[in-house]
């Protein structure tokens, strides 16, 4: 193993990698709770409240025809994750204008500008499930052994959030425009994603169109842990293999676009 000048083992690639994604993730995560007192709270708080508005429109006002009891558990298990996705890509439209003398200055991989968001708010997600557990048991929900299928969702999810901020960050540099355009995007795809009703409550011909929106089988994962038949094999492998090739896609934006982004910002 080759050392350093002061006789200490060097790091590889990898390793080096690995450790500056940590330190930008945490640094995100310092930042972003340092000048809040409330902290940790406000990264439950907006879900929790929009789980409250839905929960009241659904339950309260209208007879609810969709989703599973208790529905507020229902909500929570695909708001929560959504979040994360939502905040994850609304934040990669800046992630190279905001940090634009420090992205031109270091040496780093520039993927490390667009994983650090997917990782502070993955940590955030993280650090909501204990909601999610606390209104299960208020609930009367069944924990069921398809729990186990959390970790694969957390890394479909990871590999799709990874995959749409890379195509999202280096595209926004050059068209301004789509910071716009891309939180239209997301407020149609909340809509048009299983968060506040299952899609075992679409028209049966639009369960295959469903099982494309890699969404569709990230949140069934998630919701099968408490409502079994939210499971569905189909939209888990299709919503798996959307997931990669949009890694894919991601990839291969951000290695033909970087060297034009370094030199517009």
């Amino acid at each position: 193993m080759s050392t350093d000048l002061a006789g200490r083992p060097r790091r590889s690639g990898a390793a080096r990698y690995r450790q500056t994604l940590w330190l930008l993730t945490s640094r995100d995560l310092k930042v972003r709770y340092s000048t809040s007192k409330l902290g940790y709270v406000w990264s439950i708080l907006d879900p929790l409240v929009m789980s409250g508005i839905y929960f009241f429109v659904f339950s309260v006002v209208f007879k609810r025809s969709v989703g599973d009891e208790p529905y507020i558990v229902f909500l929570l298990s695909g708001l929560l994750p959504w979040m994360w996705f939502n905040g994850a890509v609304s934040d990669s439209t800046r992630a190279f204008i905001r940090e634009a003398k420090l992205v031109r200055s270091t040496k780093i991989p520039r993927t490390i500008w667009v994983f650090r968001l997917v990782g502070s708010k993955g940590i955030e997600f993280a650090l909501s499930l204990p909601v999610l557990a606390v209104f299960a048991v208020a609930g009367g929900a069944e924990l069921h052994w398809q729990v186990v299928f959390f970790p694969l969702a957390m890394v479909m999810q990871t590999l799709l959030v990874a995959g749409v901020g890379l195509i999202v960050a280096p595209l926004v540099v050059f068209f301004r425009d789509l910071e716009r355009a891309t939180k239209l995007a997301l407020r149609f795809t909340f809509y048009a994603s299983p968060v506040i009703y299952g899609t075992q409550d679409l028209p049966d011909d639009l369960h295959l169109l469903a099982a494309f929106n890699p969404l569709s089988g990230i949140f069934g994962l998630y919701r099968s842990a408490f409502f079994p038949e939210q499971f569905d094999l189909t939209e888990v492998l299709v919503g798996g293999g959307v997931c990669l090739v949009v890694l894919a896609v991601g990839l291969l934006v951000f290695r033909a676009s970087e060297r034009a982004v370094l030199k517009e910002i």
